[in-house]
Parts: structure tokens; sequence; C-alpha cells
């Protein structure tokens, strides 16, 4: 299966999915790409970080389930290649990503399973975005972006999920993973 977790920055999209990765095994993330540049503190394997020439080489070749570009920088889930897949493992690929690539996925899979996360409010998305190190002028893009992407988002998600307790919501996730699962 293919489960989509998309949002607007600074819903909690990426500190949610880590966490579901770790509880249950048989997810797998998908680690997208970016042109941007890695900010202050931010692990090594938050994305793959690479050129423009490089991106767009791979987005030539076919290389990409989704991409977009952002302020400026590309970003883009690889074409998953089946070598996350142990043998005698079911596993299900969870991707996070925004709302432009979630459409682009769910028109290549429509049997993925979207999950919008939105923020408990526009104050509180501001708050995280700029405690996790981006420019003024990005948070401001963001925050615009994400007027336009949560109806969007609304409207292709097959749940929506506000992130206002943390442990609440990754263990929301985690019953719509194991229900949709049991389907």
């Amino acid at each position: 299966m293919i489960f989509v977790v998309s949002g607007p920055g600074g819903v909690g999209k990426g500190t949610i999915v880590d966490e579901l990765v770790l509880r249950d095994p048989r997810l797998n993330l998908s680690r997208s790409w970016t042109t941007r540049a890695q900010r202050v503190g931010e692990p090594d394997g938050a994305y793959v970080f690479t050129t423009p020439a490089e991106f767009e080489a791979r987005v030539e070749a076919g290389g990409f389930l989704e991409w977009t570009e952002f302020l400026g920088n590309y970003y883009g889930t690889p074409v998953p290649d089946g070598s996350f897949l142990a043998p005698d493992v079911d596993v299900d690929l969870v991707l996070e990503i925004e709302v432009d690539g979630a459409q682009q996925v769910k028109h290549r899979h429509p049997d993925a399973i979207l999950i919008f996360v939105l923020p408990p409010s526009r104050d509180e998305q501001e708050r995280r975005l700029r405690n996790r190190g981006d420019a003024g002028d990005k948070v401001l893009a963001r925050l615009r972006k994400a007027e336009l992407e949560e109806p969007v988002g609304r409207a292709l998600a097959d749940y929506v999920v506000v992130n206002d307790d943390l442990e609440q919501t990754i263990d929301e996730l985690a019953a719509i993973i194991e229900s949709e699962r049991s389907r």
C-alpha cells in the first residue's frame, strides 16, 4: 500500500512520519530529493540533497513519482525501485509530501491513501516554521501557500487530521494505517 502524509509546511509531517516508521516495521519511508540548502541542525538523512542539474536529469529520466518546484527549489519523490523490500516482509510505502505531490501520486496511484495534516492554527504553523529555522520571507511564502493548499488537500484527502497534540496525532495516523490494512 502507499500512504501519503500531506499538508502544508510546518504542520509536523516529518516528525509524525519519522515516529510512525520507528513504531511500525512494515512502513518504509521514501526519502524525498531536494535542491534546497540543508537547514542548520537538519539531519543529513532528512532529504537527498542534490543539485538542480542532477534533479533535472532525474526528471528527464522519469525517476520521480512526483515532483514540484517551490520557492526556487525542486522537491521530488523517487520512483520506488523495490530495493527497500525484504523477502517475506509485507512492507507499505509512506510518502511525506506537500499537496502538489499528493495530487500527482493520487493521479498515478488512485488507491493510495491520502492523510492530510493541518496545523491547529496559522499562528502555530508560523511558530513551527520559525522554530525550525525558516527565513522570514520563506515563512510568509509558506503561510500564503498553505491558504491555497488547504481546500485542495481537504478535497483530495481520504482523512484529515489536525496536529494539535503530537502523540495523539501519531496514534490517530497509526490507527488509520491499521484500519486501511485490514480492509
